[in-house]
């Protein structure tokens, strides 16, 4: 597999690139079948990276999206999208999925914010996807960005990106950056955080060249990490874990004609996770392969059809139990495009083949469209069905795990309104409303078993109901003052609706019932000044109700320009100003006040 990715980039570079220069586009946002992600219908935000340290200090901006933390930079982080839960969303990187068969839950510090662009929300797929910054260059062959910031908890944030130009149709990125950070903050009483220490180094290459009606990609990507894992207050440890992942990916997109369009990826990736514990050490040490296809057919002005087809083999070898799993998934779609309105239709099959047990096969239709009432309004809706397969812990872990368990079934649906308006050429509104409706059935949780009511097991036994609306509204007055308000509320209303369960009708752990988010922007002259409040109320952690909290972040930028073609830009940025006290994660508070201070150079 890796060696197909070698040969098709290799043959399409040497013996198909020419003179055309062609832009890059943001596929994303076709209504096309994409490697294993099947058909993007309909509902689609940009999250931006501006003002942000992390990738999960910009997600958690979208009021629509659960980032779990468990407090500080060292600890994990994960995404989950309208109470599906972190194993249901996926985690794309360039169209390309980050897999996890472990446990399923991709940690989102291994991904640094760096050589990143945007990321792309699709609720209709249930995922989150990164796109990587193509190089863009002025009069020079050589660009880059160098950044450094400080703070808080002895924390130190230094990255690099270097852009070559090698050609008209190639050029190269590299990039580095490290998080280090003491980490140990005070909360409570006289009570202290400690061993909540990190250091990590990420770097990566990125490999980008057009073609004669085509583009490729390939991404070479290291992280290392070291830190502590401090265990619940009420349950303090010293416990340390180690990460390694690499990966190595590429991608491909060329158009034969104007009636085919030939999309190529293929992955191979190593993670390695290590655990040292007053309990036992343990390790888990993962290999992935992927090779994925998508073929479109333009067949009339009106109407695409896309075919996709793609395998993937996991291996994981632990201290607790070895497996592999070979996953094949195909796809067929279509689009249809009359005037101002769109439809696409898809059948995606997903097979999982674990060695010497079970298979799971499942079927997920999807359709979704867009009705244009008129330029700046537009209707969308989709409706989905999608499975998740039992991760190796929940099936094979020695003394936990239940070979028996059947994927997860889930119904996902949306109808909303987007409106887009620009007055003037000075001001631009926005603003939108969505609501949806998923049921999850088939849940994974842990009960009782028959045989000992005192060990427990995973069973399909439970079951989630959420729905809820995502209200936005924005403005943008440009000039010589350029400012900004953007203000988003989220009620979501995911309930347990497990026959027998204690929790029956209650919110899901961990889900804000309510989410306000308001932010805004000043600008002058280089200056700017961008507040950030956040609440979140209505959550529950399965016992009781948990206390709402809402934090202010303020940040202060300048930037200068050094002479033709560089400039430099000066931030400080102040999180959770008031103090506030609170926890995401039942037992693991989050820092309190803290400051950040930092300088990028762009040349």
């Amino acid at each position: 597999m890796l060696l197909s990715l070698f040969v098709s980039t290799g043959l399409l570079s040497a013996g198909l690139s020419g003179d055309l220069n062609q832009p890059h586009t943001d596929t994303l946002h076709a209504v096309t079948v994409m490697a294993d992600k099947g058909v993007v219908v309909s509902r689609v935000d940009t999250v931006s990276f501006v003002n942000s340290l992390t990738v999960a200090d910009a997600l958690s901006m979208n009021p629509g999206i659960h980032v779990g933390d468990n407090g500080g930079f060292s600890g994990l982080k994960t995404v989950s999208l309208r109470g599906m839960g972190s194993a249901h969303t996926a985690i794309y990187v360039d169209g390309i999925r980050l897999g996890n068969v472990q446990s399923g839950q991709n940690d989102l510090g291994m991904l640094g914010l760096e050589n990143m662009e945007s990321a792309v929300v699709d609720y209709a797929q249930n995922g989150v996807f990164f796109n990587t910054a193509r190089p863009r260059f002025s009069d020079s062959p050589i660009a880059g960005k160098v950044r450094l910031s400080a703070g808080s908890f002895n924390t130190y944030l230094p990255s690099a990106r270097l852009d070559f130009r090698l050609s008209d149709n190639l050029s190269l990125s590299a990039n580095a950056s490290g998080v280090f950070s003491k980490g140990d903050f005070a909360y409570g009483e006289g009570l202290e955080r400690s061993n909540n220490d990190v250091e990590q180094i990420r770097a990566g290459l990125d490999l980008f060249g057009n073609l004669n009606g085509g583009e490729y990609h390939v991404k070479a990507c290291f992280n290392e990490t070291e830190r502590g894992t401090p265990g619940p207050v009420d349950w303090p440890s010293e416990d340390r874990q180690n990460d390694l992942n690499v990966f190595l990916q590429g991608s491909a997109c060329k158009r034969f004609s104007p009636l085919y369009t030939l999309h190529l990826s293929s992955k191979v990736s190593y993670d390695d996770i290590g655990y040292v514990s007053a309990y036992g050490d343990s390790s888990y040490g993962q290999t992935e392969f992927q090779l994925n296809t998508s073929h479109d057919f333009q067949l009339r002005r009106w109407l695409k059809m896309s075919l996709a087809a793609d395998v993937q083999w996991d291996g994981l070898r632990s201290s607790n139990y070895v497996m592999s799993r070979t996953t094949a998934f195909a796809a067929l779609a279509s689009s249809f495009r009359t005037g101002r309105f769109s439809a696409d239709v898809a059948l995606e099959y997903s097979g999982a083949f674990d060695e010497g047990a079970r298979s799971r096969v499942a079927l997920s239709p999807s359709a979704g469209f867009r009705y244009r009432f008129f330029k700046g309004l537009d209707m969308t809706g989709f409706a989905r069905r999608a499975y998740r397969i039992p991760t190796f812990n929940e099936l094979y872990y020695v003394g936990y795990g239940n070979p028996e368990l059947k994927p997860e079934d889930a119904l996902m649906t949306g109808l909303g309104l987007d409106f887009r308006r620009s007055l003037n050429g000075k001001w631009k509104l926005e603003g939108g409303v969505d609501g949806y409706f998923n049921l999850l059935r088939n849940k994974i949780i842990s009960a009782p078993s028959e045989q000992d009511p005192a060990i427990w097991l995973p069973y399909n036994i439970g079951a989630v109901r959420s729905a809820g609306w995502d209200i936005r509204a924005g403005f943008v007055r440009s000039g010589i003052w350029t400012y900004s308000l953007n203000a988003r509320w989220a009620f979501q209303s995911s309930t347990d609706r497990t026959e027998g369960s204690y929790t029956y009708g209650s919110q899901i752990p961990y889900i804000a019932r309510h989410t306000v988010i308001v932010d805004a922007s000043l600008s002058w002259k280089g200056w700017s000044f961008v507040p950030l409040w956040q609440c979140r109320a209505g959550r529950t952690d399965g016992t009781g109700i948990l206390p709402g909290w809402n934090t202010l972040d303020l940040s202060v930028n300048k930037a200068f320009a050094l002479g033709k073609g560089c400039s430099m830009t000066a931030r400080l940025m102040s999180k959770n100003i008031t103090g506030c006290a609170y926890e995401v994660v039942s037992g693991y508070p989050m820092p309190g006040r803290s400051i950040m201070c930092g300088i990028e150079l762009n040349f």
